[in-house]
């Protein structure tokens, strides 16, 4: 929807009101998920009639279909029927796997509505899907949606641009020992930061990791390097190493409900928006 041309109060063909967001939420019993309804939930004791939590979506064989979404204040029963609750004023959260993302970003495609895509580890290709969906319906998409690490992109991009190339970059992130893709999109987006402040494409600088007898390292390289252990929610560390001396820019994610509260404020920004491709910068009006 175009803010200049609002679509005026009503029904969606699920039969919700369209005149507030209807919050979806796609794998509503995982642990994003619970998150994310909680956020809900605290958004609407500061204001009842912020959004609407219409859909918590899990996939057809999970053993909580039919039941409650377990999150105080959030009346949403879990339902593997996405479309069912899609329509014009429909704004999926999605912090799932690339191949559900996919699959649900087709079928609001087909249905209506918005997207806040935080699922990491996507292809190239998928991420050009993501991209010409944004042709159709609104999306905001980031790697990370707390305040603090959107803060560290833009500063991480600055002090690239200011320090050039005298100064080695490597970027260490540290999660928890169930996290599945590896560098993490943290990572990946930081990398990109320093790649912009310096003027060049990651993928001809990007190095991911170092083993053996690799040599000196050379002017320019972007390191990335990943730990996994224990239940670490999020750890980032940009090192900027020159002669003499270096900065560090370091951001450690305490709790996920950083993460959800950015999701469903970036839910609320992406409601009425015009169709196009947004991240949490245009979120915070940076």
């Amino acid at each position: 929807m175009n803010p200049s041309n609002p679509q005026p109060a009503g029904f969606s063909p699920a039969g919700v009101s369209v005149s507030i967001p209807q919050i979806v939420v796609l794998g509503a019993k995982g642990r994003m998920g619970q998150m994310v309804l909680e956020a809900c939930a605290q958004k609407l004791t500061i204001n009842s009639g912020c959004l609407r939590v219409a859909g918590a979506i899990e996939a057809p064989n999970s053993p909580f279909l039919g039941q409650p979404c377990g999150i105080p204040g959030i009346d949403a029963v879990i339902t593997a029927d996405l479309e069912a609750v899609l329509g014009p004023s429909a704004v999926v959260i999605d912090f799932t796997a690339p191949q559900v993302s996919l699959a649900a970003l087709a079928a609001v495609r087909r249905k209506g509505g918005a997207y806040v895509l935080g699922t990491t580890g996507l292809s190239p290709e998928e991420k050009n899907t993501v991209t010409a969906a944004s042709q159709s319906l609104p999306i905001m998409m980031a790697p990370n949606m707390s305040v603090g690490v959107t803060l560290l992109f833009k500063v991480a991009e600055m002090v690239a641009k200011v320090l050039g190339e005298d100064f080695d970059v490597e970027i260490v992130e540290a999660h928890h020992n169930k996290k599945k893709d590896s560098p993490s999109g943290t990572a990946l987006g930081l990398a990109e930061a320093v790649a912009r402040g310096h003027a060049v494409k990651l993928s001809e600088k990007a190095v991911y990791g170092r083993e053996g007898l690799v040599g000196a390292r050379k002017r320019g390289e972007i390191g990335i390097h990943a730990v996994r252990g224990g239940d670490i929610v999020g750890d980032h560390t940009v090192l900027f190493a020159g002669d003499g001396e270096r900065i560090e820019l370091k951001h450690m994610a305490h709790n996920r409900m950083t993460f959800a509260q950015g999701a469903v404020t970036a839910a609320l920004f992406l409601h009425g928006k015009p169709n196009g491709m947004y991240n949490m910068v245009d979120v915070l009006g940076l």
